[in-house]
């Protein structure tokens, strides 16, 4: 059970004590209740709690508050922790005995709404569904043949998915107790590596194990030129999906050699995160270029007060490889000699075959160059660090700028631990040496593995078109998960309302910053992030020297397109071989 849905407990049991206080205006445990769930509401959302506070709380005249709270102090509900280095100011919070106990009755209060309104058995798990999301929304209606099947002969469709925010929101979507489509067994949520290789392994089996996978944007060339995953868009189209509804670069995503292979669930865009209040104080403005982000950077870093100029993705392997894809962009280069078209570039009109890497070269000298001077304001483990990680550290209040995407800086306004809320501008990529401010687009699509079969097809695509309607995706947008793919959401007054990343997404669609060039999905994309996470990390390091790593990382980048290698297939061939030494194989193809 987590936070939102425990809250959700508290809010309900306490909308329900109300009209019982009114007609039975005497009740001996009311004090107590109050206090619990005062002290469990703050542990939750991190507010701080004294002991005045407590006391108003309580419903009763003062002076019996007051030896109300005193006493479960000395009894040891209540703890205290010191606040100031004198200990004279203390703060409260429940015991562990006490938050223990609450807990176990929430979830016995769960289970019993579950029992009586959602149609769940009794003996069910509490843990195999969800009672969360904004109370003022209803559940949304699940597509009716998948009900039918659910009920008629117990189909349970299984989902491969990726381990972040958003995907345990669309999980909760489906295991809603008042929806009762599945069960949260029904879903496995991996992290980003481990997710290509389950996808692979599972794609690769006689009998898929999953209705529907996951599937990271760049890895649709892989996936659909070895014919792991089928065709979907007349099944989508039949069932109500219309491309003209997605933004067309978004769309593009899912396409491979103009055929639909998969569906966007939500996009990403890699943005420049900053603090309002810090620039502010210094009357600084905001950085456009890389040269103005290490001068703000520089100027706001005070390591000797816990606060860095900025913070980045900056771990060794597909973290620093997006990294240097993404910065390199901001430098007018792709990674490859792809095809131009205006402002963008495309692998349309191109074979794998005939591109040419452009690592060593002037861009990618100059992103390296930028990385360096990115170390010398960023946290001492900044090359350990990424992701959550380093989106911690901003949303702590230690970092002054944060290089991430958006879908997990929605953490900022939304994540009950947050330090930052209000006080963030959102800013576009700041551009490079002869570069633009092109945001890059990240993300996932939603697929059908091939060795899926044939009579559970249908039902995936409808599933997939429900996760990517436009009342899933404005749901999920109300609920904090602000990014959808769709036109239709973000012009939404109620969803644009809730968030200023909506807001700031669309105006970089409207001015056509949104790209997807900077990591191209070819078939050989995983093989070639593998080699740049690797050669770009060592040069930070100093493992390498920059002229060393970006040699290397241009010719073994050069190596794997000529042999058309994938990184699975070295995986595959390995053998016996862990997995370390498959991928020092690949190194040496």
């Amino acid at each position: 059970m987590n936070d939102y849905e425990t809250l959700r407990v508290i809010s309900f049991i306490e909308r329900t004590r109300t009209p019982f206080l009114r007609v039975m205006p005497v009740s001996d445990e009311q004090p107590i209740w109050n206090v619990i769930a005062h002290l469990m509401k703050a542990e939750i959302t991190g507010k701080l709690v004294t002991a005045s506070a407590l006391v108003q709380v309580c419903g009763m005249p003062y002076s019996t508050s007051r030896r109300l709270v005193t006493r479960l102090i000395e009894e040891g509900h209540i703890v205290r922790r010191p606040r100031s280095r004198t200990g004279k100011a203390f703060s409260l919070h429940p015991s562990a005995e006490i938050s223990k106990a609450f807990l176990d009755y929430a979830s016995q209060i769960k289970s019993l709404l579950a029992e009586t309104m959602g149609m769940r058995s009794s003996k069910e798990d509490e843990e195999e569904y969800y009672l969360g999301g904004t109370p003022s929304l209803a559940p949304l209606a699940p597509p009716l043949a998948l009900v039918e099947k659910r009920y008629s002969n117990n189909i349970e469709l299984r989902f491969l998915l990726h381990d972040d925010n958003y995907f345990s929101a669309l999980r909760n979507m489906w295991v809603d107790f008042r929806n009762n489509l599945a069960s949260r067994r029904n879903f496995d949520q991996v992290a980003l590596p481990d997710l290509y290789r389950r996808a692979i392994e599972n794609c690769e089996q006689p009998r898929s194990n999953y209705d529907v996978i996951t599937i990271n944007m760049p890895w649709i060339g892989e996936f659909a030129s070895r014919g792991l995953i089928r065709p979907i868009g007349d099944l989508l189209k039949r069932s109500g999906v219309n491309p003209l509804d997605f933004h067309h670069v978004v769309w593009s995503t899912g396409v491979w050699n103009g055929t639909e292979y998969g569906a966007p669930i939500y996009c990403t865009i890699q943005i420049l995160a900053v603090r309002q209040d810090l620039f502010a104080a210094r009357e600084l403005d905001y950085p456009r270029t890389f040269d103005e982000v290490i001068e703000r950077g520089r100027a706001l870093h005070k390591p000797a007060d816990g606060r860095f100029g900025i913070v980045w993705d900056g771990q060794r392997g597909m973290p620093c490889a997006h990294t240097f894809m993404f910065f390199m962009g901001a430098c007018g280069s792709p990674i490859l000699s792809l095809r131009q078209v205006r402002q963008s570039f495309t692998l349309e009109g191109t074979k794998p075959e005939d591109l040419i890497p452009l690592i060593e070269s002037d861009a990618g000298r100059a992103t390296l160059d930028y990385m360096h001077r990115l170390i010398e304001i960023s946290p001492p483990n900044i090359l350990d660090l990424a992701w959550d990680q380093s989106l911690d550290v901003f949303m702590s209040g230690h970092s002054a700028m944060a290089y991430c995407q958006t879908m997990r800086a929605a953490r900022f306004e939304y994540d009950v631990q947050s330090v930052v809320r209000r006080r963030v501008e959102y800013l576009p990529h700041p551009a490079g040496p002869r570069g633009n401010r092109d945001s890059p687009i990240a993300g996932f699509l939603l697929a059908v593995p091939s060795n899926l079969p044939e009579e559970r097809v249908s039902l995936a695509v409808e599933a997939i078109a429900w996760m990517t309607s436009e009342d899933a995706m404005k749901a999920h947008a109300e609920n904090g998960f602000p990014i959808a793919p769709r036109f239709a959401v973000t012009p939404d007054p109620e969803a644009v309302a809730v968030s200023p990343i909506v807001r700031f997404v669309d105006r970089l669609a409207r001015r056509k910053l949104l790209q997807t060039w900077q990591r191209p999905p070819l078939p050989q994309y995983t093989a070639i992030e593998h080699v740049i996470g690797e050669e770009i990390h060592d040069a930070l390091t100093g493992a390498k020297s920059d002229y060393a790593a970006l040699r290397d990382a241009s010719a073994r980048v050069e190596s794997i397109l000529r042999k058309g290698v994938v990184l699975a297939e070295e995986i595959r061939g390995a053998g016996s071989l862990r997995k370390r030494e498959a991928l020092q194989a690949l190194d040496q193809a």
